[in-house]
């Protein structure tokens, strides 16, 4: 019985139920790549156990005589095999990393509520983005925000719905696997879904406000719905945008940052165009930019949750205010 392989596909097996459970809600109203990749795992997995037992069971019975096939057994597997075995070892357990790592941070209250219809917002969901669309008289103006990495698109949708009730298109997509990277599209598939736009702001928390900078340096200039504002939530670009950005920017972060640090925003300051506003929120963390609880490596809040979100909307729905006319 190959009681190693049985229990790297157990533990496979294992992780992939645990984490599962663990991500609760949020693997539900995750990008499908998420869960696509645990039912994978799982499935695979419980097939080459099956496999596996039934091979063991086929070779223990009857194993009498002692012929050339017996002696070699004897003398132990090839170099080759334990090479195999030890490299097939060293990747479940980088497998068991990756799928533990990409866990998303689950949305909690109020981007619960916040993520239900009601007067002046409209809320739809779908596998891949969250729309809140003012129901009332709204702007040709829209924002596409990126969450930050491995947080569910959920929890934003408290600190960004008063943005929507304020008349702006509000679309948030989900990542696949959390990765604000490998959501480059996102902007120009929004583009494509709301031809009635015909003007955009971008932004993002963290690794999201990365992605939308470099968004906001392509399409700042395009002749159709271009890019007119980057707000940075906790963010700040990867490359200088100091003389080719000609969007407005907004960049908002916390005192007690513990990930995208006080010291790293202000040396961030030089990437940014010479008119970009920067706005330290005295006690936020990197968390209070949205509701998911707490953040490994986080520093830790001094100004309440409820405190830290209204001031993040306020200056959000006034950065908007001053590209264009809200009703």
């Amino acid at each position: 019985m190959p009681w190693l392989l049985l229990t790297r596909l157990a533990a496979l097996i294992a992780t992939a139920l645990v984490v599962g459970f663990a991500a609760g809600s949020a693997l539900v109203h995750a990008h499908p790549a998420y869960p696509a990749l645990l039912a994978v795992t799982l499935l695979l997995s419980l097939v080459a156990l099956l496999r596996a037992v039934r091979r063991g069971r086929r070779a223990s019975p009857g194993a009498s005589g002692a012929g050339p096939a017996t002696e070699g057994a004897a003398r132990g597997p090839s170099l080759r095999r334990r090479t195999g075995r030890v490299l097939a070892a060293v990747g479940v357990v980088v497998w068991l990393g990756v799928l533990a790592w990409l866990r998303p941070l689950g949305a909690v209250q109020p981007a619960l509520e916040a993520m239900t219809s009601g007067p002046g917002v409209e809320v739809v969901e779908t596998a891949t983005w969250i729309e809140l669309r003012p129901s009332g008289e709204g702007v040709p103006t829209a924002l596409l925000f990126q969450p930050g990495a491995k947080v569910d698109a959920r929890a934003y949708a408290a600190v960004l719905r008063p943005l929507a009730a304020s008349g702006v298109l509000v679309v948030v997509p989900k990542q696949p696997l959390g990765i604000a990277f490998l959501a480059v599209s996102a902007f120009e598939r929004a583009r494509a879904a709301h031809p009635e736009v015909e003007s955009w702001v971008v932004g993002g928390h963290s690794l999201g406000g990365t992605v939308a900078a470099m968004d906001a340096d392509a399409h700042d200039e395009d002749g159709t719905a271009p890019v007119v504002g980057l707000l940075l939530y906790a963010s700040y670009p990867a490359s200088d945008l100091s003389a080719s950005l000609d969007a407005a920017v907004l960049s908002i972060s916390g005192s007690r940052d513990g990930l995208s640090t006080p010291a790293e925003i202000d040396d961030s300051r030089a990437l940014l165009p010479p008119a970009a506003e920067l706005v330290e929120i005295e006690g936020a963390s990197h968390a209070s930019f949205g509701d998911y609880g707490q953040q490994s490596g986080d520093g830790v809040p001094t100004l309440p949750a409820d405190e830290a979100r209204a001031r993040i909307a306020e200056l959000t729905t006034g950065f908007v205010a001053s590209l264009v006319d809200l009703p």
